[in-house]
């Protein structure tokens, strides 16, 4: 190895003499030894961009993973702050019932599932019935009565039990 590269022997006749900064290196062509802090740093910042992209991947994931979750509390609080329909049967005298809303919403075109209504059952005719908040309906109900009936009404897509008290 030398201090320098001769000109004469890579074929620059014009020129003699060492170039200061250019060293050969047997094997390996020409290198500058200017270039090796040059090239480390390039290697340090490909790692670095790396791992920047890695962190901002697993930040963009778990940052949408917090916002699922916000929403979806979001939506459970919402959903408990509803007001809500509270249908309740309540026995009057014989085969008189008395159907009251005790929640906080209206249960607009009440409606029974007809399988498990009682023989007799005179809710205005067998109409759809409303009711607003704290308002009640009498009716009759007589025959083989369930422990229990099932209701619908606006809004409601699922059957919902209504508890039949005893007589008595």
């Amino acid at each position: 190895m030398g201090q320098g590269l001769d000109f004469a022997e890579i074929g620059l006749a014009d020129r003699h003499g060492p170039v200061p900064g250019v060293m050969q290196m047997e094997g390996h062509g020409l290198m500058e030894w200017g270039d090796a802090p040059g090239w480390g740093a390039l290697l340090f910042s490909a790692a670095a961009l790396w791992v920047s992209l890695k962190a901002q991947k697993d930040g963009k994931r778990a940052a949408d993973v917090a916002e699922a979750t916000l929403a979806r509390q979001i939506a459970a609080e919402e959903e408990a702050a509803r007001p809500r329909v509270d249908l309740r049967l309540e026995h009057e005298v014989k085969d008189a019932y008395r159907l009251r809303n005790d929640g906080a919403a209206p249960a607009r075109n009440i409606v029974f599932k007809d399988q498990e209504l009682p023989y007799i059952f005179g809710l205005k005719g067998n109409e759809e019935v409303s009711l607003e908040q704290g308002e009640a309906v009498a009716f009759l109900m007589a025959g083989s009565i369930p422990p229990q009936l099932f209701a619908q009404w606006d809004g409601q897509e699922e059957w919902v039990p209504v508890r039949v008290p005893p007589k008595g």
